[in-house]
């Protein structure tokens, strides 16, 4: 798929993708690979259908299938005991983001040694990881395309992002047929997850030519898709334009990383157990009008909200920011997303401490208009009553 493939990920796209499995697992020279997934997927079905690909194959397999979401330094180490049983030679995420974070999180300690927190940060790793075959389920974390893993520490549930090239997975599968059976409520929190990728790479400090395409298309689809998703949960046309979506985005991520409403949306899920997608989709119409007052990321809002025809194409940089808030909130309205933070437990007490934890989260630096503290403290009373 042109626009989001990058020279260390090559991704391969289309309904019945997942049969090539073990084709592509014995073209990575594969002999013995670890499965790790949920049961979930297991229950789906997605995950006999990902085994029988790879027996065909004579790819002998074993399987992890107890990934949590929101993935903890514990679950890395329960899927690394898995890894250490046999001398497998490669890893498949099969599931959402916390399936494949898993992978690439056992995946580092395998091969090079030590913790989770030894890898917090980018290049952490010393010697080569295993090839890694990410098939997502969902359409949203775009890990699929990343050398990150964001993992949790498991005591206090606070998210590292470990990054190093090695860690980007070999071959992305893309199959849009795994993501028709998710519940609805997972198919509204990880589409806002896509959406809120696309909205914030397309203005953050590192942005670069090739990132702001890529938000933008991501953007498109996913404003256009997810609504249909959410209608017609059986559209494979939908389906299919928001695994692009989440996958162009996810590469957005990986040239230009995330911002503020990450940076929000974090402690939102540590404290008060919202789901990430909900978490970032709800304060990212209050991060879009704080970074607004900086022309240059105004411009590439406007150019947001012009590429999903949200306005028209020759609509003032003020009414084409007001249509992509706008459009950003029916998306919301449409996954039935909390309209306030009031209404997930969170109060006017808690602003104080969320501020500080959101204020030390690694997204916060490359959000283009500078947030420290009071700023932090001032997008949370925002979002607190809208």
């Amino acid at each position: 798929m042109k626009g989001c493939e990058s020279s260390r990920t090559r991704v391969v796209f289309g309904l019945g993708a997942v049969e090539r499995l073990g084709e592509l697992a014995r073209g990575l020279g594969a002999r013995r690979v670890l499965v790790v997934t949920d049961p979930g997927i297991v229950a789906a079905g997605h995950v006999a259908r990902a085994e029988r690909a790879l027996a065909a194959a004579r790819v002998e397999v074993r399987r992890f299938a107890a990934v949590r979401e929101d993935p903890t330094t514990a679950d890395v180490e329960r899927c690394l005991d898995e890894a250490r049983a046999a001398p497998i030679d490669l890893f498949v995420g099969l599931g959402g983001g916390s399936s494949i974070d898993t992978a690439k999180g056992a995946n580092f300690l395998l091969t090079n040694g030590g913790r989770m927190e030894d890898y917090q940060g980018v290049g952490r790793a010393a010697k080569e990881l295993l090839p890694l075959i990410a098939v997502p389920t969902t359409a949203g974390t775009g890990s699929e395309v990343q050398s990150f893993a964001l993992i949790a520490r498991e005591e206090d549930r606070r998210k590292m992002a470990c990054g190093d090239p090695r860690a980007a997975p070999r071959v992305a599968l893309l199959d849009p047929a795994l993501t028709v059976t998710l519940p609805r409520f997972v198919s509204a929190c990880t589409g806002l997850d896509a959406l809120a990728h696309a909205v914030e790479t397309a203005v953050t400090r590192k942005r670069t030519v090739e990132s702001m395409a890529c938000s933008r298309e991501a953007f498109a689809l996913a404003a256009r898709a997810l609504p249909r998703v959410l209608a017609t949960p059986a559209d494979l046309a939908a389906r299919s334009d928001m695994l692009r979506a989440a996958a162009l985005a996810g590469h957005a991520i990986e040239l230009s990383m995330l911002g503020a409403a990450h940076s929000l949306a974090n402690p939102l899920t540590a404290r008060f157990g919202l789901h990430h997608g909900l978490a970032v989709g709800v304060v990212l119409p209050h991060v879009v009008r704080y970074n607004a007052s900086l022309p240059a990321a105004r411009a590439e809002y406007a150019g947001l909200a012009r590429a999903a025809e949200l306005c028209t194409t020759d609509a003032t940089e003020e009414r084409a920011l007001d249509a992509l808030i706008e459009g950003i909130e029916r998306l919301l309205r449409a996954a039935e997303a909390p309209a306030a933070l009031a209404q997930c437990g969170a109060r006017e007490s808690d602003v104080a401490t969320l501020a500080e934890e959101a204020a030390g989260q690694w997204t916060a630096a490359f959000n283009p208009r500078e947030v420290g503290r009071e700023g932090f403290e001032a997008l949370y009373r925002a979002a607190l009553g809208a």
